[in-house]
């Protein structure tokens, strides 16, 4: 069992800058591949960005490519995500997840809202 939870989300200005993190707790974080997920409103949930358990590949939507960037700490066991140049369409809600088994994540995090004024 993994635990996650993210943090860092709020309200920004387009053009500004955020960053996510998402401490995990409970199993082995190093041996799990790790991705960010979003939810505007009204929509599906879609992948974000994703990173291996060592952090060597890593793997981005069309539309956050160049933008953002995944990264990760094993030793302290924490994903983040920085946001950059954020447009109004960014705003969601992120979600955290956790594998075992990529693509098919296991474990999720509760979400923190991010909202992009324009």
């Amino acid at each position: 069992q993994v635990q996650l939870v993210e943090s860092g989300g709020g309200l920004v200005q387009a053009g500004g800058s955020l960053r996510l993190s998402c401490a995990a707790s409970g199993s082995t974080f190093s041996s799990h591949a790790m991705g960010w997920f979003r939810q505007a409103p009204g929509k599906e949930r879609e992948f974000v960005a994703g990173i291996t358990w060592s952090g060597g590949n890593t793997y981005y939507t069309d539309s956050v490519k160049g933008r953002f960037t995944i990264s990760r700490d094993n030793a302290k066991n924490t994903v983040y995500l920085q946001m950059n140049s954020l447009k109004h369409e960014d705003t969601a809600v992120y979600y955290c997840a956790a594998t075992r088994n990529y693509p098919q994540f296991e474990y999720w995090g509760q979400g923190t809202l991010v909202t992009v004024s324009e």
